[in-house]
């Protein structure tokens, strides 16, 4: 039997947060901006609250029917500055979330500029499974189900692998490398990754 998935909404904002925090409490680069785990378990859902907010204003937040897993998409114009983009997105994130923590707002700094411009694409943001149902393929029918839309409109697509296995999922889904490694400051690299759409 197939994943089931739906678009999740406001009335699913809880649960997102909840399995975003539990899928990424051990991710490389959420250790990094928030060394220490009792730091951690205290700053990192606001964190998550916070991704989860933007991206249901203005993306959309697909859910698979038993809330096991979760995926974050942004639709991204050829020229985000004509967008209006928010420059003080990082340092307002940092004010709201973890004010005394600069890595909060530097992660967002350094994503934004290593972040493709030019072409119109689909950003995955985040992906979370939670961890008791990690590898039985949720991850994967949730990003195939937006890339099979993508191949139909001739969208590529985007995202930043935080982790090697993260990073050979989308290898597996046609990711590819987007120029070099992004080395987080005395910390873990991110693989920015770019898809053609396919025909």
């Amino acid at each position: 039997m197939g994943v089931v998935i739906r678009a999740a909404g406001a009335d699913d904002r809880e649960t997102v947060v909840r399995l975003l925090d539990e899928a990424f409490q051990d991710d490389p680069v959420s250790n990094w901006v928030f060394p220490g785990a009792e730091h951690r378990r205290a700053r990192h859902p606001g964190l998550m609250a916070a991704f989860t907010d933007l991206v249901l204003a203005e993306g959309y937040v697909d859910l698979t029917e038993d809330a096991a897993a979760c995926a974050l998409w942004l639709p991204m114009p050829a020229d985000p500055h004509a967008e209006d983009a928010d420059e003080d997105g990082p340092a307002q994130l940092r004010a709201a979330v973890d004010p005394d923590n600069e890595r909060v707002e530097l992660i967002g700094r350094l994503t934004q500029d290593i972040h493709p411009t030019g072409r119109a694409h689909e950003y995955l943001w985040m992906i979370g499974v939670t961890p008791k149902r990690q590898g039985e393929g949720l991850g994967s029918a949730l990003i195939r189900h937006v890339l099979d839309r993508c191949d139909r409109e001739g969208l590529p697509a985007y995202l930043e692998a935080s982790s090697d296995r993260s990073r050979a999922l989308y290898e597996r889904l046609g990711f590819e490398p987007a120029g070099e490694p992004l080395t987080l400051p005395d910390g873990p690299h991110m693989w920015p990754m770019w898809r053609e759409p396919r025909a």
